[in-house]
């Protein structure tokens, strides 16, 4: 495979910014928010589905209708990185929420 490895964020990207909190923390994690780092928290105390965290289910399941759509193209969500991937002929692309995603992905291919 000749294509590159993606350089890492920059620190001025907005993923790898604190996001900040409305109120104080009464645990170590808000127990239903979306903060990156609560859900990371949540996470890590869930049980695994088929390999994946159940705290991530809805974002798994919306990479897989995407790749159902696109079967040209790899689609899946990183939890680590808590952004969608698409593996393309050019190269490895990241999409930090799912209407960026089908930007890139592009329109479907009918009858082809």
């Amino acid at each position: 495979m000749t294509h590159p490895i993606p350089a890492p964020r920059p620190p001025s990207d907005q993923l790898c910014r604190p996001v900040p909190r409305p109120q104080p923390l009464l645990g170590p994690f808000c127990p239903s928010c979306v903060h990156r780092s609560c859900r990371e928290r949540r996470a890590e105390r869930l049980p695994r589905l088929g390999g994946h965290r159940a705290e991530f289910a809805r974002e798994h399941l919306r990479a897989a209708s995407v790749q159902a759509r696109y079967p040209h193209l790899v689609v899946w969500f990183g939890e680590s990185t808590q952004s969608y991937w698409v593996a393309r002929p050019d190269g490895l692309t990241e999409a930090p929420n799912l209407g960026a995603l089908l930007l890139l992905v592009g329109p479907v291919q009918v009858g082809a």
